[in-house]
Protein backbone atom coordinates (compact mmCIF):
# COMPACT_ATOMS: atom_id res chain seq x y z
CA UNK A 1 0.00 0.00 0.00
CA UNK A 2 1.41 3.38 -1.03
CA UNK A 3 2.38 5.85 1.66
CA UNK A 4 0.44 9.01 2.34
CA UNK A 5 1.50 12.19 4.04
CA UNK A 6 -0.69 12.44 7.13
CA UNK A 7 -1.23 15.43 9.42
CA UNK A 8 -2.60 14.73 12.90
CA UNK A 9 -4.20 17.61 14.83
CA UNK A 10 -4.47 17.43 18.59
CA UNK A 11 -4.73 19.89 21.47
CA UNK A 12 -3.79 18.61 24.92
CA UNK A 13 -6.56 20.62 26.56
CA UNK A 14 -9.43 18.99 24.67
CA UNK A 15 -9.84 16.15 27.14
CA UNK A 16 -10.13 18.47 30.13
CA UNK A 17 -13.66 19.68 29.33
CA UNK A 18 -16.85 18.08 30.60
CA UNK A 19 -20.46 18.35 29.48
CA UNK A 20 -21.50 17.60 33.04
CA UNK A 21 -22.01 14.64 35.33
CA UNK A 22 -24.04 11.92 33.66
CA UNK A 23 -23.92 13.42 30.15
CA UNK A 24 -23.06 10.78 27.51
CA UNK A 25 -20.73 13.05 25.52
CA UNK A 26 -17.21 12.68 26.93
CA UNK A 27 -14.46 14.88 25.46
CA UNK A 28 -12.04 12.66 27.38
CA UNK A 29 -12.37 10.13 24.55
CA UNK A 30 -10.07 12.29 22.41
CA UNK A 31 -7.36 12.13 25.06
CA UNK A 32 -7.73 8.35 25.42
CA UNK A 33 -7.51 8.02 21.64
CA UNK A 34 -4.36 10.14 21.59
CA UNK A 35 -2.77 8.04 24.34
CA UNK A 36 -3.49 4.89 22.36
CA UNK A 37 -2.10 6.38 19.14
CA UNK A 38 1.02 7.46 21.01
CA UNK A 39 1.42 4.04 22.66
CA UNK A 40 1.41 2.36 19.25
CA UNK A 41 4.20 4.68 18.08
CA UNK A 42 2.18 6.28 15.30
CA UNK A 43 3.03 9.89 16.14
CA UNK A 44 6.50 9.50 14.63
CA UNK A 45 4.95 8.63 11.28
CA UNK A 46 2.75 11.75 11.06
CA UNK A 47 2.98 15.53 11.17
CA UNK A 48 1.65 16.17 14.69
CA UNK A 49 0.27 19.68 14.94
CA UNK A 50 -1.41 21.64 17.69
CA UNK A 51 -3.91 23.74 15.71
CA UNK A 52 -4.58 27.40 16.26
CA UNK A 53 -7.85 27.89 18.11
CA UNK A 54 -10.70 29.19 16.05
CA UNK A 55 -11.53 32.87 16.48
CA UNK A 56 -15.09 34.22 16.78
CA UNK A 57 -14.73 35.89 13.39
CA UNK A 58 -13.80 32.55 11.79
CA UNK A 59 -16.80 30.86 13.40
CA UNK A 60 -19.02 33.59 11.94
CA UNK A 61 -18.19 32.39 8.43
CA UNK A 62 -21.05 29.97 8.99
CA UNK A 63 -22.71 30.77 12.31
CA UNK A 64 -24.53 34.00 13.11
CA UNK A 65 -22.56 36.55 15.08
CA UNK A 66 -25.28 36.67 17.75
CA UNK A 67 -24.90 32.96 18.39
CA UNK A 68 -21.10 33.11 18.46
CA UNK A 69 -21.18 36.00 20.89
CA UNK A 70 -23.62 34.09 23.04
CA UNK A 71 -21.20 31.14 23.26
CA UNK A 72 -18.46 33.55 24.28
CA UNK A 73 -20.43 34.97 27.17
CA UNK A 74 -22.69 32.18 28.41
CA UNK A 75 -21.97 30.49 31.74
CA UNK A 76 -23.94 27.95 33.78
CA UNK A 77 -25.14 30.85 35.93
CA UNK A 78 -26.34 33.07 33.07
CA UNK A 79 -27.65 30.47 30.63
CA UNK A 80 -31.30 30.83 31.67
CA UNK A 81 -31.27 34.57 31.10
CA UNK A 82 -29.28 34.53 27.85
CA UNK A 83 -31.37 31.75 26.28
CA UNK A 84 -34.67 33.40 27.23
CA UNK A 85 -35.47 30.53 29.58
CA UNK A 86 -34.26 27.88 27.16
CA UNK A 87 -36.11 29.04 24.05
CA UNK A 88 -33.12 29.99 21.87
CA UNK A 89 -29.50 29.02 21.17
CA UNK A 90 -29.45 26.11 23.69
CA UNK A 91 -32.79 24.32 23.61
CA UNK A 92 -33.53 21.24 25.67
CA UNK A 93 -31.16 19.19 27.79
CA UNK A 94 -28.87 17.92 25.04
CA UNK A 95 -26.57 20.94 25.01
CA UNK A 96 -25.71 22.22 28.49
CA UNK A 97 -23.84 25.49 28.98
CA UNK A 98 -20.83 23.91 30.67
CA UNK A 99 -17.80 25.84 31.83
CA UNK A 100 -15.52 27.04 29.00
CA UNK A 101 -17.85 25.81 26.28
CA UNK A 102 -16.48 28.40 23.85
CA UNK A 103 -12.88 27.25 24.38
CA UNK A 104 -13.93 23.67 23.67
CA UNK A 105 -15.64 24.78 20.46
CA UNK A 106 -12.60 26.80 19.40
CA UNK A 107 -10.38 23.72 19.72
CA UNK A 108 -12.74 21.53 17.69
CA UNK A 109 -13.34 24.12 14.95
CA UNK A 110 -9.72 25.24 14.87
CA UNK A 111 -8.54 21.69 14.21
CA UNK A 112 -10.93 21.17 11.29
CA UNK A 113 -10.07 24.52 9.70
CA UNK A 114 -6.34 23.81 10.07
CA UNK A 115 -6.85 20.33 8.60
CA UNK A 116 -8.61 21.86 5.60
CA UNK A 117 -5.84 24.42 5.15
CA UNK A 118 -3.22 21.67 5.04
CA UNK A 119 -5.21 19.73 2.46
CA UNK A 120 -5.84 22.86 0.38
CA UNK A 121 -2.14 23.71 0.36
CA UNK A 122 -1.32 20.16 -0.87
CA UNK A 123 1.20 19.74 1.94
CA UNK A 124 -0.48 16.51 3.12
CA UNK A 125 -2.72 13.84 1.63
CA UNK A 126 -4.78 13.05 4.75
CA UNK A 127 -5.63 15.28 7.72
CA UNK A 128 -7.01 13.89 10.97
CA UNK A 129 -8.93 15.81 13.64
CA UNK A 130 -10.72 13.46 16.01
CA UNK A 131 -11.98 16.43 18.03
CA UNK A 132 -14.10 17.52 15.05
CA UNK A 133 -17.08 16.03 13.29
CA UNK A 134 -19.82 17.84 15.26
CA UNK A 135 -22.34 17.62 12.46
CA UNK A 136 -25.62 18.59 14.17
CA UNK A 137 -24.85 22.23 15.02
CA UNK A 138 -27.06 24.73 13.20
CA UNK A 139 -26.30 28.22 12.01
CA UNK A 140 -27.87 29.87 15.05
CA UNK A 141 -28.47 27.00 17.45
CA UNK A 142 -26.77 24.09 19.17
CA UNK A 143 -28.15 20.62 18.53
CA UNK A 144 -27.31 17.02 19.39
CA UNK A 145 -24.31 17.76 21.65
CA UNK A 146 -22.85 20.01 18.92
CA UNK A 147 -22.33 23.75 19.38
CA UNK A 148 -20.09 24.85 16.48
CA UNK A 149 -20.26 23.00 13.18
CA UNK A 150 -16.55 22.54 12.49
CA UNK A 151 -17.34 20.43 9.42
CA UNK A 152 -19.03 23.30 7.62
CA UNK A 153 -16.16 25.62 8.50
CA UNK A 154 -13.66 23.11 7.13
CA UNK A 155 -15.63 22.58 3.93
CA UNK A 156 -15.90 26.33 3.39
CA UNK A 157 -12.12 26.51 3.68
CA UNK A 158 -11.72 23.73 1.10
CA UNK A 159 -14.06 25.51 -1.30
CA UNK A 160 -11.59 28.39 -1.46
CA UNK A 161 -9.29 26.04 -3.40
CA UNK A 162 -11.31 23.11 -4.71
CA UNK A 163 -14.35 23.29 -7.01
CA UNK A 164 -16.08 20.21 -5.53
CA UNK A 165 -16.07 18.66 -2.05
CA UNK A 166 -17.68 15.37 -1.04
CA UNK A 167 -18.90 14.94 2.53
CA UNK A 168 -19.50 11.39 3.79
CA UNK A 169 -21.15 10.68 7.12
CA UNK A 170 -21.09 7.19 8.71
CA UNK A 171 -22.36 8.36 12.09
CA UNK A 172 -25.43 6.52 13.36
CA UNK A 173 -27.31 9.84 13.36
CA UNK A 174 -28.16 11.80 10.22
CA UNK A 175 -25.71 14.62 9.39
CA UNK A 176 -28.49 17.19 9.27
CA UNK A 177 -26.39 20.27 10.09
CA UNK A 178 -24.04 19.74 7.13
CA UNK A 179 -26.77 18.73 4.70
CA UNK A 180 -28.80 21.80 5.64
CA UNK A 181 -25.84 24.15 5.16
CA UNK A 182 -25.15 22.96 1.59
CA UNK A 183 -28.68 21.96 0.59
CA UNK A 184 -28.86 24.46 -2.28
CA UNK A 185 -25.41 24.15 -3.85
CA UNK A 186 -23.90 21.68 -6.30
CA UNK A 187 -20.31 22.30 -5.17
CA UNK A 188 -20.73 20.15 -2.06
CA UNK A 189 -22.28 16.71 -2.17
CA UNK A 190 -23.40 15.18 1.12
CA UNK A 191 -23.85 11.42 1.58
CA UNK A 192 -25.16 10.21 4.92
CA UNK A 193 -25.50 6.58 6.04
CA UNK A 194 -27.63 6.66 9.17
CA UNK A 195 -30.44 5.15 11.20
CA UNK A 196 -33.85 6.53 10.26
CA UNK A 197 -37.17 6.18 12.02
CA UNK A 198 -38.12 7.21 15.54
CA UNK A 199 -34.57 8.38 15.99
CA UNK A 200 -32.71 11.66 16.36
CA UNK A 201 -32.79 14.01 14.49
CA UNK A 202 -35.77 12.60 12.55
CA UNK A 203 -34.48 13.67 9.13
CA UNK A 204 -32.70 12.03 6.22
CA UNK A 205 -35.17 10.25 3.96
CA UNK A 206 -34.22 9.35 0.41
CA UNK A 207 -36.65 12.00 -0.84
CA UNK A 208 -34.44 14.69 0.71
CA UNK A 209 -32.22 15.36 -2.29
CA UNK A 210 -31.45 19.07 -2.26
CA UNK A 211 -33.05 22.21 -3.57
CA UNK A 212 -32.43 24.59 -6.46
CA UNK A 213 -28.93 24.11 -7.85
CA UNK A 214 -28.32 21.52 -5.17
CA UNK A 215 -31.10 19.25 -6.38
CA UNK A 216 -29.68 15.74 -6.38
CA UNK A 217 -26.52 16.59 -4.46
CA UNK A 218 -27.84 15.51 -1.06
CA UNK A 219 -27.88 11.73 -0.82
CA UNK A 220 -29.37 9.91 2.14
CA UNK A 221 -29.14 6.21 2.90
CA UNK A 222 -31.61 5.51 5.74
CA UNK A 223 -30.93 2.23 7.53
CA UNK A 224 -32.55 0.16 10.26
CA UNK A 225 -31.31 -1.40 13.47
CA UNK A 226 -28.61 -4.02 13.65
CA UNK A 227 -26.80 -3.56 10.33
CA UNK A 228 -23.64 -5.66 10.15
CA UNK A 229 -20.26 -5.16 8.49
CA UNK A 230 -21.14 -7.17 5.40
CA UNK A 231 -24.49 -5.47 4.88
CA UNK A 232 -23.03 -2.01 5.46
CA UNK A 233 -20.20 -2.51 2.97
CA UNK A 234 -22.65 -3.92 0.41
CA UNK A 235 -24.30 -0.51 0.23
CA UNK A 236 -21.43 1.82 1.18
CA UNK A 237 -18.92 0.79 -1.46
CA UNK A 238 -21.18 0.78 -4.56
CA UNK A 239 -22.81 4.08 -3.58
CA UNK A 240 -19.51 5.84 -2.89
CA UNK A 241 -17.96 4.40 -6.06
CA UNK A 242 -20.86 5.80 -8.07
CA UNK A 243 -20.49 9.18 -6.39
CA UNK A 244 -16.78 9.25 -7.23
CA UNK A 245 -17.60 8.57 -10.88
CA UNK A 246 -20.45 11.07 -11.14
CA UNK A 247 -19.41 13.91 -8.86
CA UNK A 248 -15.60 13.59 -9.24
CA UNK A 249 -14.79 15.32 -5.93
CA UNK A 250 -11.59 17.28 -5.54
CA UNK A 251 -11.48 16.51 -1.80
CA UNK A 252 -13.37 14.26 0.63
CA UNK A 253 -14.42 14.92 4.21
CA UNK A 254 -15.22 11.70 6.08
CA UNK A 255 -17.06 11.97 9.38
CA UNK A 256 -16.21 8.81 11.34
CA UNK A 257 -18.86 8.91 14.03
CA UNK A 258 -18.26 5.89 16.27
CA UNK A 259 -21.80 5.56 17.61
CA UNK A 260 -22.47 3.21 14.69
CA UNK A 261 -20.30 0.62 16.45
CA UNK A 262 -21.81 -2.38 18.17
CA UNK A 263 -22.54 -1.81 21.83
CA UNK A 264 -22.65 1.98 21.70
CA UNK A 265 -24.72 3.57 24.46
CA UNK A 266 -26.81 5.66 22.05
CA UNK A 267 -26.31 3.78 18.79
CA UNK A 268 -28.27 0.88 17.32
CA UNK A 269 -25.97 -0.53 14.61
CA UNK A 270 -23.85 -3.66 14.85
CA UNK A 271 -20.59 -2.69 13.16
CA UNK A 272 -17.25 -4.00 14.37
CA UNK A 273 -14.10 -1.91 14.55
CA UNK A 274 -12.80 -3.46 11.34
CA UNK A 275 -16.11 -2.97 9.54
CA UNK A 276 -16.17 0.70 10.52
CA UNK A 277 -12.54 1.14 9.48
CA UNK A 278 -13.18 -0.40 6.05
CA UNK A 279 -14.87 2.87 5.13
CA UNK A 280 -11.63 4.72 5.86
CA UNK A 281 -9.64 2.17 3.89
CA UNK A 282 -12.00 2.42 0.93
CA UNK A 283 -11.79 6.22 0.83
CA UNK A 284 -7.99 6.05 1.11
CA UNK A 285 -7.89 3.81 -1.96
CA UNK A 286 -9.59 6.52 -4.04
CA UNK A 287 -6.39 8.64 -3.97
CA UNK A 288 -8.30 11.84 -3.25
CA UNK A 289 -7.22 14.34 -0.56
CA UNK A 290 -9.16 13.45 2.56
CA UNK A 291 -10.01 14.81 6.00
CA UNK A 292 -10.90 12.35 8.77
CA UNK A 293 -13.07 13.75 11.54
CA UNK A 294 -14.56 12.35 14.72
CA UNK A 295 -18.20 12.71 15.67
CA UNK A 296 -20.52 10.65 17.82
CA UNK A 297 -19.51 7.73 19.96
CA UNK A 298 -20.48 7.25 23.58
CA UNK A 299 -18.74 4.09 24.70
CA UNK A 300 -15.36 5.69 25.31
CA UNK A 301 -13.12 2.62 25.16
CA UNK A 302 -14.64 1.49 21.83
CA UNK A 303 -14.35 4.99 20.37
CA UNK A 304 -10.67 5.16 21.31
CA UNK A 305 -9.97 1.71 19.87
CA UNK A 306 -11.67 2.51 16.57
CA UNK A 307 -10.18 5.95 15.99
CA UNK A 308 -6.69 4.69 16.88
CA UNK A 309 -7.10 1.83 14.41
CA UNK A 310 -8.41 4.19 11.74
CA UNK A 311 -5.36 6.39 12.30
CA UNK A 312 -3.29 3.34 11.46
CA UNK A 313 -5.46 2.82 8.36
CA UNK A 314 -4.71 6.37 7.24
CA UNK A 315 -1.01 5.61 7.62
CA UNK A 316 -1.39 2.25 5.86
CA UNK A 317 0.05 0.26 8.77
CA UNK A 318 -3.13 -1.41 10.04
CA UNK A 319 -1.69 -4.86 9.33
CA UNK A 320 1.46 -4.16 11.30
CA UNK A 321 0.04 -3.14 14.67
CA UNK A 322 -0.38 -5.64 17.49
CA UNK A 323 -3.98 -6.45 18.43
CA UNK A 324 -2.84 -6.77 22.04
CA UNK A 325 -2.92 -3.30 23.53
CA UNK A 326 0.36 -1.74 24.69
CA UNK A 327 0.67 -0.25 28.14
CA UNK A 328 -0.60 3.32 28.55
CA UNK A 329 -2.21 5.55 31.16
CA UNK A 330 -5.73 4.25 30.46
CA UNK A 331 -4.78 0.62 30.02
CA UNK A 332 -7.15 -0.66 32.73
CA UNK A 333 -10.14 0.82 30.88
CA UNK A 334 -9.84 -1.82 28.16
CA UNK A 335 -10.26 -4.90 30.34
CA UNK A 336 -10.89 -7.74 30.52
CA UNK A 337 -9.50 -8.61 27.05
CA UNK A 338 -7.13 -5.65 26.55
CA UNK A 339 -7.26 -6.05 22.78
CA UNK A 340 -7.69 -3.66 19.87
CA UNK A 341 -11.10 -4.89 18.81
CA UNK A 342 -14.82 -4.09 18.93
CA UNK A 343 -16.72 -7.33 18.33
CA UNK A 344 -20.28 -7.54 17.06
CA UNK A 345 -23.15 -8.58 19.29
CA UNK A 346 -26.24 -10.72 18.79
CA UNK A 347 -28.50 -7.96 17.39
CA UNK A 348 -30.76 -8.99 14.53
CA UNK A 349 -30.18 -7.15 11.26
CA UNK A 350 -33.55 -5.64 10.44
CA UNK A 351 -32.27 -4.40 7.05
CA UNK A 352 -31.79 -7.94 5.76
CA UNK A 353 -34.84 -9.36 7.50
CA UNK A 354 -37.35 -7.18 5.64
CA UNK A 355 -35.32 -6.86 2.43
CA UNK A 356 -35.17 -3.06 2.62
CA UNK A 357 -31.42 -2.89 2.02
CA UNK A 358 -31.66 -3.86 -1.66
CA UNK A 359 -34.44 -1.36 -2.24
CA UNK A 360 -32.51 1.47 -0.60
CA UNK A 361 -29.36 0.63 -2.57
CA UNK A 362 -31.25 0.58 -5.86
CA UNK A 363 -32.93 3.90 -5.10
CA UNK A 364 -29.63 5.56 -4.18
CA UNK A 365 -27.89 4.32 -7.32
CA UNK A 366 -30.82 5.40 -9.47
CA UNK A 367 -30.69 8.90 -7.98
CA UNK A 368 -26.98 9.10 -8.73
CA UNK A 369 -27.55 7.86 -12.26
CA UNK A 370 -29.78 10.86 -12.88
CA UNK A 371 -26.78 13.11 -12.14
CA UNK A 372 -24.59 11.12 -14.53
CA UNK A 373 -26.37 12.62 -17.55
CA UNK A 374 -24.49 15.90 -17.10
CA UNK A 375 -20.96 16.98 -16.36
CA UNK A 376 -19.57 17.29 -12.87
CA UNK A 377 -20.38 20.75 -11.50
CA UNK A 378 -17.58 23.27 -11.56
CA UNK A 379 -16.89 26.93 -10.99
CA UNK A 380 -14.50 29.55 -12.27
CA UNK A 381 -11.83 29.72 -9.57
CA UNK A 382 -9.91 32.87 -8.80
CA UNK A 383 -7.47 34.03 -6.18
CA UNK A 384 -9.19 34.62 -2.84
CA UNK A 385 -7.54 37.24 -0.62
CA UNK A 386 -6.43 35.94 2.74
CA UNK A 387 -6.96 39.22 4.56
CA UNK A 388 -10.06 41.28 5.06
CA UNK A 389 -10.67 44.51 3.21
CA UNK A 390 -10.41 46.52 6.41
CA UNK A 391 -7.05 44.96 7.22
CA UNK A 392 -5.81 45.58 3.68
CA UNK A 393 -6.81 49.25 3.92
CA UNK A 394 -5.32 49.65 7.38
CA UNK A 395 -8.61 49.92 9.26
CA UNK A 396 -8.17 46.72 11.27
CA UNK A 397 -8.31 48.41 14.67
CA UNK A 398 -11.14 50.72 13.79
CA UNK A 399 -14.18 48.96 15.17
CA UNK A 400 -16.84 51.67 15.07
CA UNK A 401 -19.79 51.32 12.72
CA UNK A 402 -20.40 54.31 10.52
CA UNK A 403 -23.23 55.32 8.25
CA UNK A 404 -21.67 53.53 5.29
CA UNK A 405 -21.77 50.21 7.18
CA UNK A 406 -25.46 50.67 7.86
CA UNK A 407 -26.22 51.64 4.28
CA UNK A 408 -24.33 48.65 2.86
CA UNK A 409 -26.00 46.25 5.29
CA UNK A 410 -29.44 47.57 4.43
CA UNK A 411 -28.78 47.46 0.70
CA UNK A 412 -27.35 43.92 0.84
CA UNK A 413 -30.33 42.71 2.82
CA UNK A 414 -32.72 44.36 0.36
CA UNK A 415 -31.02 42.74 -2.65
CA UNK A 416 -30.98 39.35 -0.92
CA UNK A 417 -34.69 39.56 -0.19
CA UNK A 418 -35.40 40.44 -3.82
CA UNK A 419 -33.41 37.44 -5.04
CA UNK A 420 -35.06 35.16 -2.53
CA UNK A 421 -38.56 36.27 -3.52
CA UNK A 422 -37.83 35.71 -7.22
CA UNK A 423 -36.43 32.20 -6.78
CA UNK A 424 -38.32 29.57 -8.77
CA UNK A 425 -38.41 25.98 -7.62
CA UNK A 426 -39.82 22.77 -9.01
CA UNK A 427 -42.96 21.00 -7.88
CA UNK A 428 -41.23 19.33 -4.95
CA UNK A 429 -40.38 22.69 -3.41
CA UNK A 430 -43.78 24.36 -3.42
CA UNK A 431 -44.14 24.02 0.31
CA UNK A 432 -43.09 26.59 2.89
CA UNK A 433 -39.47 26.13 3.88
CA UNK A 434 -37.31 27.33 6.75
CA UNK A 435 -33.64 26.40 6.90
CA UNK A 436 -33.75 26.40 10.68
CA UNK A 437 -36.59 23.89 10.94
CA UNK A 438 -34.65 20.65 10.63
CA UNK A 439 -37.33 18.62 12.39
CA UNK A 440 -41.06 18.76 12.76
CA UNK A 441 -43.77 16.75 14.43
CA UNK A 442 -44.18 14.75 11.24
CA UNK A 443 -40.64 13.67 10.48
CA UNK A 444 -41.78 11.45 7.65
CA UNK A 445 -42.26 14.58 5.53
CA UNK A 446 -40.88 14.93 2.03
CA UNK A 447 -38.29 17.59 2.79
CA UNK A 448 -35.96 17.82 5.77
CA UNK A 449 -36.71 21.44 6.57
CA UNK A 450 -40.38 21.87 5.79
CA UNK A 451 -42.57 22.68 8.73
CA UNK A 452 -45.89 22.58 6.95
CA UNK A 453 -47.39 20.89 3.94
CA UNK A 454 -49.70 23.85 3.26
CA UNK A 455 -48.50 25.97 0.33
CA UNK A 456 -48.06 29.62 1.15
CA UNK A 457 -50.29 30.56 -1.76
CA UNK A 458 -53.26 28.88 -0.08
CA UNK A 459 -53.21 31.33 2.83
CA UNK A 460 -55.53 34.29 2.35
CA UNK A 461 -55.18 37.51 4.29
CA UNK A 462 -57.40 40.48 4.87
CA UNK A 463 -56.43 43.94 3.62
CA UNK A 464 -53.82 45.66 5.81
CA UNK A 465 -53.31 42.38 7.69
CA UNK A 466 -49.78 41.66 8.91
CA UNK A 467 -48.28 38.33 7.94
CA UNK A 468 -48.67 35.81 10.73
CA UNK A 469 -45.44 34.42 12.10
CA UNK A 470 -44.95 30.82 13.02
CA UNK A 471 -45.65 30.25 16.71
CA UNK A 472 -43.45 27.23 17.41
CA UNK A 473 -40.91 24.86 15.89
CA UNK A 474 -40.20 21.26 16.72
CA UNK A 475 -36.94 19.82 17.96
CA UNK A 476 -36.07 16.27 18.90
CA UNK A 477 -33.89 15.45 21.88
CA UNK A 478 -30.97 13.12 21.28
CA UNK A 479 -31.08 11.97 24.90
CA UNK A 480 -34.79 11.23 25.21
CA UNK A 481 -35.96 10.98 21.59
CA UNK A 482 -38.96 13.15 22.43
CA UNK A 483 -40.11 16.24 20.56
CA UNK A 484 -40.48 19.63 22.19
CA UNK A 485 -41.58 23.07 21.03
CA UNK A 486 -39.41 26.14 20.75
CA UNK A 487 -40.67 29.62 20.00
CA UNK A 488 -39.64 31.02 16.65
CA UNK A 489 -40.90 34.49 17.59
CA UNK A 490 -37.76 35.30 19.54
CA UNK A 491 -38.77 38.87 20.22
CA UNK A 492 -41.41 37.53 22.56
CA UNK A 493 -44.21 39.69 21.13
CA UNK A 494 -47.71 38.31 21.52
CA UNK A 495 -50.00 37.68 18.59
CA UNK A 496 -52.37 40.52 17.84
CA UNK A 497 -56.02 40.00 16.98
CA UNK A 498 -56.09 38.39 13.56
CA UNK A 499 -52.42 39.16 12.86
CA UNK A 500 -48.97 39.10 14.35
CA UNK A 501 -46.29 41.71 14.46
CA UNK A 502 -42.65 40.97 15.05
CA UNK A 503 -39.88 43.54 15.43
CA UNK A 504 -36.53 42.02 14.49
CA UNK A 505 -34.39 41.49 17.57
CA UNK A 506 -31.20 43.39 18.21
CA UNK A 507 -28.12 42.40 16.26
CA UNK A 508 -24.99 43.66 18.00
CA UNK A 509 -22.38 41.94 15.81
CA UNK A 510 -19.13 41.58 17.76
CA UNK A 511 -18.77 44.01 20.62
CA UNK A 512 -16.44 46.92 20.09
CA UNK A 513 -14.78 49.27 22.51
CA UNK A 514 -16.55 52.31 21.10
CA UNK A 515 -18.09 54.51 23.77
CA UNK A 516 -21.72 55.27 23.26
CA UNK A 517 -22.51 51.87 21.73
CA UNK A 518 -25.07 51.07 24.40
CA UNK A 519 -26.46 54.61 24.22
CA UNK A 520 -27.08 54.12 20.52
CA UNK A 521 -29.04 50.95 21.14
CA UNK A 522 -30.98 52.57 23.98
CA UNK A 523 -32.29 55.09 21.45
CA UNK A 524 -33.21 52.24 19.13
CA UNK A 525 -34.92 50.33 21.94
CA UNK A 526 -37.05 53.37 22.75
CA UNK A 527 -38.09 53.57 19.09
CA UNK A 528 -38.97 49.86 19.09
CA UNK A 529 -41.18 50.39 22.13
CA UNK A 530 -42.99 53.24 20.41
CA UNK A 531 -43.63 51.12 17.31
CA UNK A 532 -44.73 48.15 19.38
CA UNK A 533 -47.18 50.27 21.41
CA UNK A 534 -48.65 51.71 18.23
CA UNK A 535 -49.40 48.22 16.89
CA UNK A 536 -51.28 47.13 19.98
CA UNK A 537 -54.36 48.50 18.24
CA UNK A 538 -55.25 48.03 14.56
CA UNK A 539 -53.49 50.91 12.75
CA UNK A 540 -54.65 52.42 9.52
CA UNK A 541 -52.61 52.58 6.31
CA UNK A 542 -51.42 56.13 7.01
CA UNK A 543 -50.22 55.24 10.49
CA UNK A 544 -48.48 52.11 9.22
CA UNK A 545 -46.65 54.15 6.59
CA UNK A 546 -45.62 56.71 9.21
CA UNK A 547 -44.28 54.02 11.56
CA UNK A 548 -42.33 52.32 8.78
CA UNK A 549 -40.79 55.64 7.78
CA UNK A 550 -39.76 56.17 11.37
CA UNK A 551 -38.08 52.78 11.59
CA UNK A 552 -36.17 53.45 8.39
CA UNK A 553 -35.15 56.89 9.60
CA UNK A 554 -33.57 55.60 12.81
CA UNK A 555 -31.80 52.80 10.94
CA UNK A 556 -33.67 49.81 12.34
CA UNK A 557 -33.52 47.98 9.04
CA UNK A 558 -29.73 48.29 8.98
CA UNK A 559 -28.93 47.68 12.64
CA UNK A 560 -31.20 44.72 13.16
CA UNK A 561 -30.35 41.49 11.37
CA UNK A 562 -32.75 39.09 9.74
CA UNK A 563 -30.63 35.99 10.24
CA UNK A 564 -32.78 34.48 12.93
CA UNK A 565 -35.95 36.54 13.07
CA UNK A 566 -39.14 37.09 11.14
CA UNK A 567 -39.53 40.32 9.19
CA UNK A 568 -42.64 42.46 9.35
CA UNK A 569 -44.56 42.72 6.08
CA UNK A 570 -47.63 44.75 5.30
CA UNK A 571 -50.03 43.96 2.47
CA UNK A 572 -51.98 47.00 1.28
Amino acid sequence: MSKRKVAYFYDNDVGAYSYGLGHPMKPLRMRVTHELVMAYGMLDKMHVIRPKRCSPEAMARFHTDEYVQFLQTVTPETVDKLTHHGTRFLVGEDNPAFDSVFEFCSISAGGSIAAAERIASSSVDISINWAGGLHHAKKREASGFCYINDINLGILELLRTYPRVLYIDIDCHHGDGVEEAFYTTDRVMTASFHKFGEYFPGTGTQEDRGRGKGKGYSLNVPLKDGITDEAFQSIFEPVISKIMDVFQPSAVVLQCGADSLAGDKLGCFNLTMHGHAKCVQFIRQQNVPCILLGGGGYTVKNVARTWAYETACALGIEKDIDPNLPWMDYFEWFGPRYRLEVPENNMEDMNVKDGSLDRIRSTALQQLQELATGCAPSIQLQDVPRETLSKHLGFENQQSKDDLDRTLAQHSRYVYNLQDSDTTTDESDNESWDSDESTSSNHWRRGPYRSSSIPDSSITRKPFELRATQIAKKRMSLLTGQYFDILSNEGGFALLSGASFCIPSRRRFFRSGEEGWDDEFNIVDEAVERVRDAFRHQPGPEEIARLLDETRRIGLDADYGDDDDEVMSVEL
